[in-house]
């Protein structure tokens, strides 16, 4: 029996840092990996009101 993981495809994009510092790579993201997600600050929010909480901005 063949290893199914052989099969795969995609893989995680570059990261920077180690341990908890681990993060990916801004520079090496694309639209590819999906990370435009123009409604998060939306959803943020429908999130934040369905548990009864209200989002603080720090004054600038």
């Amino acid at each position: 029996m063949s290893d199914p993981l052989d099969k795969a495809t995609s893989s995680a994009p570059l990261t920077l840092g180690e341990g908890c510092l681990s993060r990916y790579d801004p520079d090496a993201l694309s639209p590819e990996d999906g990370t435009d997600f123009p409604g998060a600050a939306e959803l943020w929010e429908q999130e934040l009101q369905a548990a009864g909480l209200q989002l603080v901005v720090p004054e600038a």
